[in-house]
C-alpha cells in the first residue's frame, strides 16, 4: 500500500507537474520526495517567499501550473507575499502545505484563513480515502481557473495508507480547452465591429489575457486601422509590428502617450485598463469610446467605467469581430504616422541630458549600454522600486515571453526569485534580473540558488543607497528612515560565487562584455552606483494615486 503523501505526489506528476519549487521541512518531506520520484524536477529555494515567486514566474513563462511545497505554519507564513502576488495576478499556482489540526501545536495557524486573506483559494485533504481525488481537483482548479490554490495536507492524514481506489493512476481530465467558449451574446461582437468601423483613431491595448492572441489582434487591427499597445505585463506582444507603440501607461514613451490620448476608441483586450495602464485615466480622451474584452465578466469595468464590455476569450472574440468588419484599412494608420512611430517608439529614441558623474552613472545611460551589450534573446525580470522603469523600458525584449513582471502587489524583493523562475521556464534565453538595492538585499539569499543551479544570469542592481520611491515622494521630510550607508554588493556577490563588477561610469561596463565573451560559467552581478538626484518619470505618475 501507498501512503497518502506518496500517492498525492505520484498523482500530481501523472497530471503533468514537471517542476516543483519549495523549502522542505518535516511536514512536506515525503510528498516532495514523491513528486521527485514521479519525475518532477525539484528546485530548492532558500526562503519560502522566494519559492512562491519562482513558481509564479515559472508559470507565467511556461504556461504550466506553478507548484510550491512548504512546511506547515511558518513555511506557509513565509511565502504569503509571494502567494498574494500570484493571487492578484491570476497565476495558476498550487501550494502544497503540511498542516497541523490542533490549535495546541506551536505550528498551528488558520492556514485556510491566511490563503483567503490574500485572495487565494483553500482546499484541504479530508481523508485517506479521498486524498488523491482532492489533490487532483485542487490542481485542476488552479489550471482551469487560473487561480492560486492552497492545498492543506494534514499531518494526521498524510501518513495513512491511501484508499485503494485512489492510490493508483488518476485519469486526467486533459488540458484546458485551447479556445474557451465565446460570449453567448453575438450582439456584443456586432456592436464592437460597428464602433471599430466608425472609429477614426482606434487603439488596442492588450494585456496578459491576450498573450496568446497576437495573430488575431493584428488581423483585426489591420482591418480596423488600429494602433497596438500593451500593458506592462504583456510587453513584447507586438514586437516587430510597425504599428506597435510598446507599453501604455506610466512607462509609455511621449509619442505613445500622445497617440493613445488622441484615440477616439480604446479597446482593452484581456487588460484591466487600471490606473497604471491608463495613467489614472489621463490617457483616455473624455470623448473616447472605451471597450473592454475579457474572459472574466467581473473584470469588465472593474477599474474604470467602459462604454460596454465583451465577455469571451480574446483570440476568439477578435476573430469573430474581424469576420463582421468591413475591410476598410486606413483608420489611425498613415505613412506619416508610421515614420513617426519608427523614429520614436523606443525610449532609446528620446533625447535626455546624461547626468553621469561624481562616481555615479545615469540609470538611462547604464541601461541603454546594457541593452546594446546583452544578446537579443533575453528574458528580463524586474523588481519594484524607483528604478524599475529603466530596465522595464530601456531593455528591449524579443517577444511577450521575454519580460516577467511580478508587480500586481507592488512588493519589493521579488525580482531575483522572479528571474530564477523565468530562467528555468526559458533556458534558451539569457536571464537578466534588474533589482534596486533595497529589493536586492531583501531577496539576496536566492543568489545562492542562482549559483547552485548554474544559471548564466546577469543580475543588475541599481543602487541609490535607499528606498528611492519614498525619498523622491516625501519632499522636504527627513529621509533617515529610508536611506542607508553604502554596501559593497559586488563583494557580496563574489561571496555567493558570482562574478561581479562595480559600475560608476560607462567605461566600467567593459567588464560585462568580457563576461559575455567568456564561458558564462558563473552568474554576473553588476553593482551599479546610479545617480539619485531625482525620481524617475514614471514615479511622478504612480504617486498621483497615493
Amino acid at each position: 500500500m501507498t501512503n497518502v503523501d506518496e500517492a498525492i505526489g505520484r498523482a500530481l506528476t501523472s497530471e503533468g507537474v514537471r517542476t516543483v519549487f519549495g523549502v522542505v521541512g518535516s511536514g512536506n518531506f515525503h510528498v516532495t520526495n514523491a513528486l521527485v520520484a514521479g519525475g518532477a524536477r525539484y528546485v530548492a529555494a532558500r526562503h519560502e517567499g522566494g519559492a512562491a515567486t519562482m513558481a509564479d514566474a515559472y508559470a507565467r513563462m511556461s504556461g504550466e501550473v506553478g507548484v510550491v511545497t512548504v512546511h506547515q505554519g511558518p513555511g506557509l507564513t513565509n511565502m504569503i507575499t509571494g502567494l498574494a502576488e500570484a493571487a492578484k495576478s491570476r497565476t495558476p499556482l498550487l501550494v502544497l502545505a503540511g498542516e497541523v489540526t490542533s490549535p495546541l501545536s506551536n505550528f498551528w495557524v488558520d492556514q485556510a484563513a491566511l490563503a483567503h486573506a490574500v485572495g487565494a483559494l483553500s482546499w484541504r485533504v479530508t481523508s485517506a480515502e479521498t486524498a488523491v481525488a482532492e489533490a487532483v481537483a485542487a490542481y485542476r482548479l488552479a489550471l482551469r481557473e487560473r487561480r492560486a490554490v492552497l492545498l492543506n495536507l494534514p499531518l494526521d492524514v498524510q501518513g495513512h495508507e491511501a484508499g485503494e481506489a485512489d492510490a493508483g493512476p488518476v485519469e486526467p481530465l486533459g488540458a484546458p480547452e485551447d479556445t474557451p467558449p465565446l460570449s453567448a451574446d453575438l450582439g456584443s461582437f456586432e456592436r464592437l465591429a460597428e464602433v471599430l468601423a466608425a472609429a477614426e483613431r482606434p487603439v488596442f491595448v492588450a494585456g496578459r489575457g491576450a498573450r496568446r492572441a497576437r495573430r488575431e489582434l493584428e488581423l483585426l487591427g489591420e482591418r480596423a486601422g488600429a494602433l497596438l499597445a500593451t500593458s506592462a505585463v504583456a510587453r513584447g506582444l507586438f514586437k516587430g509590428n510597425p504599428w506597435d507603440l510598446d507599453v501604455s501607461g506610466g512607462f509609455a514613451t511621449p509619442l505613445a502617450a500622445e497617440l493613445i490620448r488622441d484615440a477616439d476608441l480604446i479597446v482593452g483586450w484581456g487588460c484591466a485598463l487600471n490606473m497604471w495602464t491608463m495613467r489614472h485615466g489621463a490617457l483616455i480622451s473624455p470623448s473616447a469610446t472605451v471597450v473592454q474584452v475579457d474572459l472574466d465578466a467581473s473584470a469588465l469595468g472593474a477599474h474604470r467605467s467602459v462604454s460596454f464590455g465583451v465577455v469571451g476569450e480574446v483570440a476568439g472574440c477578435a476573430t469573430a469581430v474581424t469576420e463582421l468588419m468591413p475591410d476598410r484599412r486606413g483608420g489611425y494608420r498613415s505613412d506619416e504616422l508610421a515614420a513617426r512611430i519608427a523614429a520614436g517608439r523606443r525610449w532609446q529614441d528620446v533625447a535626455y541630458d546624461d547626468e553621469s558623474g561624481g562616481g555615479r552613472i545615469d540609470p538611462r545611460t547604464l541601461t541603454i549600454r546594457l541593452d546594446e551589450l546583452l544578446p537579443a534573446e533575453r528574458i528580463v525580470s524586474v523588481d519594484s522600486g524607483n528604478f524599475m522603469g529603466y530596465p522595464a523600458m530601456f531593455l528591449d525584449v524579443p517577444d511577450e515571453h521575454g519580460f516577467c513582471f511580478t508587480q500586481s502587489f507592488q512588493s519589493i524583493g521579488l525580482g531575483l526569485a522572479t528571474a530564477i523562475g523565468a530562467a528555468l521556464a526559458r533556458p534558451d534565453r539569457l536571464p537578466v534580473a534588474a533589482l534596486g538595492d533595497g529589493g536586492a538585499l531583501m531577496g539576496i539569499a536566492e543568489l545562492e540558488t542562482v549559483v547552485r543551479l548554474g544559471l548564466p544570469m546577469v543580475v543588475v542592481v541599481y543602487d541609490d543607497e535607499g528606498y528611492g520611491a519614498e525619498v523622491h515622494h516625501f519632499h522636504g521630510a527627513p529621509h533617515d528612515t529610508v536611506t542607508f550607508p553604502p554596501v559593497d554588493l559586488a563583494a557580496i556577490g563574489r561571496g555567493f560565487g558570482c562574478a561581479a563588477v562595480t559600475v560608476r561610469a560607462p567605461a566600467d561596463l567593459d567588464s560585462v562584455r568580457e563576461w559575455l565573451d567568456g564561458p558564462r560559467d558563473l552568474p554576473l552581478l553588476v553593482h551599479a552606483k546610479v545617480t539619485r538626484e531625482r525620481g524617475s518619470w514614471w514615479l511622478e505618475e504612480a504617486f498621483k494615486g497615493h
